[in-house]
């Protein structure tokens, strides 16, 4: 039987298509929860790596800072930091350098590569630093250099090295503190755009503690160089307190010597360079010390070298001083005599023995006033008076091509020629007493009287070792005097055979005859009074008659 089709109700039809035409796609409601969720994670992914990159940057800020508290000496602590920045920021080389107070020059604080363990020597002055390339003397913010500026740089030692390790992009970094600009950091990578985005903020960020790295680790040098030139200063005075020189010993009433005092008081005022010249032993130490006392710099120090008595490898250290590690053997930083002389007086006694190597490093010292220690392209300014002695014939020795002529015409500026003993027998007698109660004094012994015929023999005396040698035979006869006269071992004195003012054939009479002619002779023929024979001989004027009745000589002879 067929079933009749019955139509749909209005009501049930139109439900049942609103049902069936206006129902959502399946999945529709689900999919826009699921997208809403997608960018809530990927917001909070992103919120999230923005945390943990605050928080590394502020680890690293932390770390620097301990660094800081942990290294004093400037090559440890730019080391450790170029490696803490490392550690994010991957760069191929680092950079550290301050400005020279000229602004002609950079100073190279650090140069590390971190892959290839290059590192160059701290301290070294560079003529083309990153900065004054790229940045010019005016540094205020970061500066990104890219391919093909580094490119661009042409013929310089900085140049080759970028290209040899590859350099694609530089991000310099300059650094103030206390609104001062002390340096600039440099950080270089073998990738294009390195230093963007996140490393540029870190390193905006992390530049004022590394600034402040940068002015303790400088200030830190400075006091540390302080500490080892006052140490060295310290040493050096002891040694001199313990070689008891003193210019009290600058004995003489002569007219020679009366000259050459003379000649102290002028010029010690004046900062001039004193060129003094005489034989060996004759106190020319004392007349140094002397115009060191009487000019402006005697509440300074007043340092010495002897040129012949340093071995020739070490003299040259010795004047300008060196660098750890400039020479084998060289464990230490040292301090040379200009800079231990800055303010003060430097006395470079034998100059004629100065190799002739050095003459032109010590003309630009002394000219200049700069110089740089060995294993060292850091130059030194000092103020120092310079004061000379020789007992060589510079002008000879410049005809002779041993000693350079403009360091002789420098060093020739105002000469004192200091005479010999032998020429100023007069002051010999006091000479003689001095000395006398000076070594007696140390040995606890008293010396009360010194007899005529000993006072005359060491008058008479040729003396070719000068002062030095009347002291130390003075010294010697202290030591042999056990009552309260002086024995001088008149026997055992002799004369070097090459000595020509007396033959050593010559006899105790024939020196005494002619020590009282000389004295004769130079008294105009006056026994007497205060500039007679007897006085200059140290005798009474009676004893000097006797002498002269047994000898045979008239006193108009």
């Amino acid at each position: 039987m067929q079933e009749d089709h019955v139509p749909p109700h209005p009501r049930q039809g139109r439900s049942t298509r609103q049902s069936a035409g206006g129902q959502r796609p399946a999945g529709s409601r689900g999919g826009r929860v699921t997208l809403r969720k997608l960018t809530m994670l990927e917001d909070l992914r992103r919120r999230l790596d923005e945390l943990t990159q605050e928080r590394d940057e502020q680890n690293l800020v932390l770390h620097i800072n301990q660094l800081l508290l942990n290294n004093l000496d400037p090559e440890e602590l730019f080391g450790a930091i170029s490696s803490a920045l490392w550690e994010r920021t991957h760069h191929d080389f680092m950079t550290l350098t301050t400005s020279e107070s000229n602004g002609a020059m950079e100073r190279l604080r650090l140069m590390d590569f971190p892959l290839s363990l290059w590192q160059f020597k701290i301290g070294d002055q560079i003529p083309e630093s990153l900065e004054r390339i790229f940045m010019g003397q005016d540094a205020k913010q970061i500066e990104i250099v890219g391919p093909e500026r580094i490119a661009a740089i042409q013929q310089s030692e900085l140049a080759r090295l970028l290209k040899q390790e590859h350099i694609q992009s530089i991000c310099l970094v300059p650094l103030y503190s206390k609104g001062r600009l002390l340096g600039v950091m440099g950080l270089g990578s073998q990738k294009e755009h390195h230093f963007e985005g996140a490393n540029l903020r870190l390193l905006g960020l992390v530049a004022g503690q590394i600034a402040l790295a940068l002015d303790n680790a400088m200030a830190f040098q400075d006091i540390r160089h302080s500490r080892d030139k006052l140490v060295e200063e310290k040493l050096y005075l002891e040694e001199e307190v313990a070689q008891d020189f003193s210019t009290q010993e600058m004995v003489g009433a002569s007219p020679s010597f009366a000259k050459v005092l003379q000649q102290i008081e002028t010029v010690a005022p004046s900062d001039a360079t004193v060129l003094l010249l005489g034989e060996t032993g004759t106190g020319k130490e004392l007349l140094a010390r002397a115009i060191h006392e009487r000019s402006r710099r005697k509440a300074r120090t007043f340092v010495k070298l002897n040129c012949s008595a340093i071995p020739l490898g070490l003299v040259e250290s010795e004047l300008f001083g060196h660098e750890r590690g400039a020479f084998t053997g060289a464990i230490a930083r040292k301090v040379g005599r200009f800079e231990l002389a800055h303010l003060g007086s430097l006395f470079l006694d034998e100059i004629g023995d100065l190799p002739l190597e050095l003459q032109p490093k010590l003309l630009r010292a002394i000219q200049e006033r700069e110089f740089e220690r060995l294993g060292s392209t850091q130059t030194l300014r000092v103020d120092v008076r310079l004061i000379a002695a020789t007992h060589r014939d510079l002008a000879q020795m410049v005809e002779s091509g041993s000693f350079r002529r403009d360091l002789f015409y420098r060093l020739n500026v105002f000469p004192v020629r200091v005479p010999p003993l032998r020429d100023r027998k007069e002051d010999i007698p006091n000479l003689v007493r001095y000395f006398t109660q000076k070594y007696a004094r140390a040995m606890d012994r008293r010396i009360a009287r010194i007899p005529g015929e000993t006072m005359e023999f060491l008058v008479r005396w040729p003396w070719p070792g000068n002062i030095r040698e009347l002291q130390n035979l003075v010294e010697r006869s202290v030591i042999l005097s056990p009552g309260p006269d002086l024995r001088v071992p008149m026997s055992e004195m002799a004369l070097p055979a090459d000595h020509s003012p007396v033959a050593t054939t010559q006899s105790y009479e024939d020196l005494e005859r002619q020590g009282i002619l000389d004295a004769l002779k130079a008294s105009g023929g006056a026994v007497g009074g205060p500039n007679g024979a007897a006085a200059r001989l140290g005798l009474k004027r009676t004893t000097l008659h006797s002498k002269m009745k047994r000898l045979g000589l008239d006193r108009d002879k």
